[in-house]
Parts: C-alpha cells; sequence; structure tokens
C-alpha cells in the first residue's frame, strides 16, 4: 500500500522541500505547514517525505503508536516511554512549529478526549488492593483499545487487496518471529485447517532463509512485524521480493522496513499496559485474512464449476 497523501488543506508542500543540515529544525525545512490536528500530524508522517535522525524517528514511531501515552503522560513520562530525553521531545515538536512540548501536546490530547475508559483517565489503582486483578484489567483495556482501533480506521480496501493476493497464490509463506511468532503460528494452523498449502517460516535449525529461499513468482508472503523492527522478519521479506513472491504485511507503522517491501500492507497498532503489549487486534485481523482467503477461494472454484 503506498503511503497515504496529507488529507486536508492545512498541510501543504512549502516553496522549498528539503534543509540543510545544522541549525534549529523547522517546518519549512520539512516542506509543511504547521499541523493542527493529530489527523494532519498523521498525514505528514505517513507522506513518505521525512527522513528523521536515529532518534527523531524513535520518537515519530512512539508517537505514532501511542497517542494514548502522549496525551495523558508528563514530558519526563513520555520521553523515558519513548526511550529519548526530554529535549528531544521539544525538538520534534519545533520541528512542526511548536514552541514546545505542551502545546505540540494538545493535539493528542484532543485527539484521544472521550475515548478512553474511565479508570485509565483516573489512575491506575485496583480499588480492592488485588494487584494481580489490577493487572488483568489493564491487559484487558489494553487488549480493548487495540481492537477498538480496528473498528475505528481500518483500512477495508486494502485488506480485500491483501485477500485477493494471498488466495491467488500458488504457495503462502507466513513469516513472523519474536513477538510476531505467534500470531503467524496461529494464522499457518488456520490456514492448514482450511486446506490452504502454507508454509510456516519459523527459522528452526537456522533454516528460515532456506526455508524462504524456495519461493516463487506465483507464491505469496504473509508478514507480520512490529517495532523495534530489529527482526529476521524484514530480510527475509526482502529476499522473498528478490525472488519476486508477492508480499502482503501486517505492521504498525509507516516506518516499518516492510512498507517499501510490499505490494499492500495494513497498519494494526496494539496498545500496552506495563511493558506488556497486547496481540488482539493482529490476531483478530489474522484470523479475518484466513477466513476472507478460504471464502475468495472457494467463490473463485463455484464459479469455474
Amino acid at each position: 500500500m503506498p503511503p497515504r497523501k496529507p488529507a486536508t488543506s492545512d498541510i501543504r508542500p512549502a516553496r522549498t522541500a528539503g534543509g540543510k543540515s545544522g541549525g534549529k529544525p523547522n517546518r519549512t525545512a520539512l516542506g509543511y505547514t504547521k499541523p493542527k490536528t493529530y489527523e494532519d500530524l498523521r498525514a505528514v508522517l505517513s507522506s513518505g517525505t521525512i527522513h528523521f535522525p536515529k532518534r527523531l524517528r524513535q520518537v515519530a514511531i512512539f508517537l505514532w503508536q501511542h497517542p494514548g501515552n502522549v496525551a495523558l503522560g508528563t514530558i519526563s513520562q513520555v520521553a523515558e516511554q519513548a526511550g529519548v530525553q526530554p529535549s528531544t521531545l521539544v525538538r520534534f515538536a519545533q520541528i512542526f512549529g511548536y514552541a514546545g512540548f505542551s502545546d505540540f501536546q494538545d493535539l493528542f490530547k484532543q485527539h484521544m478526549k472521550g475515548s478512553w475508559p474511565r479508570d485509565r483517565l483516573h489512575g491506575e489503582g485496583s480499588a480492592d488492593g488485588d494487584e494481580n486483578l489490577h493487572f488483568i484489567n489493564g491487559l484487558v483495556a489494553a487488549s480493548q483499545a487495540s481492537l477498538g482501533r480496528v473498528g475505528e480506521g481500518f483500512d477495508a480496501a486494502g485488506f480485500r487487496r491483501m485477500i485477493e493476493l494471498l488466495a491467488g497464490a500458488d504457495l503462502i509463506y507466513v513469516v513472523g518471529s519474536k513477538r510476531a511468532f505467534p500470531v503467524t503460528a496461529y494464522v499457518s494452523l488456520a490456514l492448514s485447517q482450511q486446506g490452504i498449502r502454507n508454509v510456516l517460516v519459523d527459522n528452526v535449525g537456522s533454516t528460515a532463509f532456506d526455508q524462504i529461499n524456495c519461493a516463487q513468482p506465483t507464491d505469496g508472503v504473509l508478514a507480520v512485524s512490529f517495532s523495534p523492527y530489529n527482526s529476521i522478519t524484514p530480510d527475509l521479506v526482502a529476499s522473498a521480493r528478490e525472488r519476486d513472491a508477492r508480499i502482503a504485511s501486517i505492521t504498525d507503522s509507516t516506518f516499518s522496513p516492510l512498507v517499501t517491501l510490499s505490494d499492500v500492507w495494513i497498519e494494526v497498532v496494539e496498545s500496552d499496559f506495563a511493558g506488556f503489549r497486547s496481540l488482539a487486534a493482529t490476531l483478530a485481523v489474522g484470523m479475518a485474512l484466513v477466513h476472507g482467503v478460504a471464502a475468495y477461494r472457494h467463490s473463485e472454484s463455484e464459479a469455474v464449476d
């Protein structure tokens, strides 16, 4: 899926794109005017025209994936969660024309208003003092938030293209590692139960590249990867791409290396609680994808008959 273009008239290319290195960063150097809403900011970030240095890229990924944390946290808390210094957040805000982090944070507050459960807005304490119950409730809330985002802004057109791509493949390679592996293992199982030929690239015995290097132009690859994108998955997908296999990806931001490698991709952003990130939304999308591929193949076979 190509990067989305800015959607509002408030985000316009400036006369001078690019910018010289050094000096105070500014929005003119990025080629855009000041974003007035969270949606405007996302449009700029997803435009594919901005190339951040490492730390600012790290901030951009965190802001993209955790708008609620940004809306509700102090600058110190947000910086700690993003793994940067508070001054880096200020610098990032200034790039987009804001004097500092607090007024930049208002974009996120307005976006999140009314979307958080009451207990999240009023603290994370447990009424009965049971920390285990509190932790379960927190994880459930994170899963609900993840699922809610799928319902609000899911790329249905991209999802249909993904179904068609995989339904037309002779063999589907399912690729995911680390946190994404439970998703790909379940998707592979579900495909097999539907009688759909697939290979789970599991890297047992360090054979992942041997597995993926058997891919043909008639095959498809379903890849799943989440930030910080330091797994083997992008390299495996790149190898399949070199063999002209078609690529469909599920990932969590426009900054994912899978985006430029994929014929089609959809975004699924998972929430986290106390350092544990949900997989609920990705599993739901994965199961829906299996159902869609099976239904598409069934309808195609009936049409032939």
